[in-house]
């Protein structure tokens, strides 16, 4: 008799930080990672990066041009920075083109700790009904095809069992010239930066998360998921791979951080 082959066992391994596990069990890991951080997600994010993270995304949403009327879905977006920011946008283009037509933005997270932080944000009234939150996997997209002007997903690809069925899915979901930012921490374009960012990630984050948000363990998993991301030319080839055209890097911090760009045609 032939023994059978346990689906974890058949199951493809992909990296959790420096770990090689199965697919299904780096969701599981994903989700208890951002559960365990998430009351103090925004908080850390300002402290990790001296607050240069709002810059990088700020960036980021001026590069996507958001438009008045526009639908914008924000994948992996947490507490919803990027949804918030794409609305503001919209708006402020709106008024200055005479067009009352206003933005819609959907925040799209699997973890429903970072939905319930995002939600209990007091900013949030302001939008009347135009932001949505949805508990949802960013490679199984609860959307019809041609459904969104605009895809951002920000520090939240590396996380996913498999980047490139995530590009797929929003190149699905996004309508004919529609654009896609990924903003994602990335690789130094000195080799001796990259020695003292990784000599300062390695050390101090670990050790301000233990502090400040109770969990060493969780930020080392997400120092090592960052060495664990591709370099930049790579990730254009995914996207590209994936169906997006006129795909554009551009590095900030010297490649701590880089947004990857690219059309839906």
């Amino acid at each position: 008799m032939v023994a059978r082959m346990s689906d974890a066992e058949t199951e493809r391994k992909v990296s959790f930080g420096f770990e090689e596990v199965t697919e299904s069990e780096k969701v599981a890991r994903v989700k208890g990672v951002f559960r365990s951080v998430a009351s103090r997600y925004d908080l850390m994010n300002d402290l990790m990066s001296a607050g240069v993270h709002r810059l990088w995304k700020h960036d980021a949403m001026n590069k996507l041009n958001p438009q008045p009327g526009e639908r914008h879905l924000d994948v992996a977006g947490g507490t919803g920075e990027l949804a918030r920011a794409f609305l503001d946008l919209a708006d402020k283009a709106g008024k200055r083109r005479g067009i009352d037509a206003k933005a819609t933005a959907i925040v799209c997270d699997i973890n429903d700790a970072m939905l319930e932080a995002g939600k209990a944000r007091a900013d949030n009234a302001k939008w009347n009904g135009r932001l949505d939150w949805v508990c949802a996997d960013g490679q199984n997209l609860p959307y019809p095809d041609r459904s969104f002007d605009a895809v951002t997903v920000s520090f939240g690809i590396r996380n996913f069992a498999d980047r490139v069925e995530g590009l797929k899915e929003f190149r699905r979901v996004l309508k004919p010239g529609g654009r896609l930012g990924v903003l994602e921490f990335s690789h130094m374009t000195a080799p001796a930066l990259q020695a003292a960012y990784d000599t300062y990630s390695y050390n101090v984050i670990p050790r301000l998360g233990s502090l400040v948000a109770g969990d060493r363990e969780s930020y080392q998993y997400l120092v090592e998921s960052i060495r664990q991301f591709p370099d930049q030319e790579t990730f254009r080839a995914e996207m590209e791979n994936a169906g997006f055209s006129r795909v554009s890097v551009t590095n900030f911090s010297g490649g701590i951080a880089a947004l990857h760009f690219g059309w839906a045609v």
